[in-house]
């Protein structure tokens, strides 16, 4: 009885030391996992501020005199047109559907830009100061990715990009019912957490897509 108590052990001590390499394995893959988002994650951004800050450029910041509401429905815009195609299977205009993806990045980020910016801020803001705000957005929206990456183990990657385009809409009919509110909600966290998911969903998409 002792001798098979032994042996018993270390069976059992085996397949215990089994089980820690298999959990050890699934750790590193999901490290590796999330090391890639990091890299895919700030290519994209990288194209997006790219094209913002030529933008920028061009037109100065015009986007200064766009009101809230006004910013929501361009991303709304942007997000139907998507829905559209995808169900369509074609589309008629140039543009093609990671360029959607691409100025809803950039509009959320206007956003989020117009809500911290003070009231009494001028609408011509110098290039420096556009480039700063721009990386102070992203920089924040970059945290809440990496935490919620954590909590939810890269489970964006298993989502369709279909879904994700109506998860968009969804949080835009949020939005706007939110301003339609005038702010005032009930246990809503408010605009500024519907944008930065938004911004986040279209930079999976974009990854999704190779981009």
């Amino acid at each position: 009885m002792l001798e098979y108590s032994h042996n018993l052990s270390t069976r059992d001590a085996s397949a215990f030391g089994l089980c820690m390499t298999v959990g050890e394995l699934q750790q590193n893959s999901l490290k590796n996992l999330e090391n890639q988002t990091q890299h895919e994650y700030d290519r994209v951004i990288a194209r997006c501020r790219q094209l913002f800050l030529a933008k920028t450029h061009d037109y100065g910041t015009a986007w200064r005199i766009l009101r809230l509401p006004s910013v929501t429905d361009q991303i709304y815009i942007k997000a139907q047109r998507i829905r559209s195609i995808q169900e369509k299977g074609t589309q008629l205009v140039a543009d093609g559907v990671e360029e959607e993806f691409v100025a809803i990045i950039n509009y959320c980020v206007i956003a989020l830009m117009q809500l911290s910016l003070p009231p009494d801020a001028p609408l011509d803001l110098a290039p420096e100061a556009v480039a700063e705000a721009y990386d102070q957005q992203i920089e924040e929206n970059r945290r809440l990715l990496f935490a919620k990456n954590h909590d939810y183990g890269e489970a964006w990657r298993q989502m369709r990009i279909e879904s994700i385009t109506d998860i968009i809409l969804m949080k835009l009919h949020r939005t706007k019912q939110i301003e339609d509110l005038g702010g005032l909600t009930r246990v809503s966290e408010g605009v500024e957490a519907n944008y930065r998911d938004m911004l986040n969903y279209a930079v999976f998409v974009l990854i999704k897509l190779g981009s």
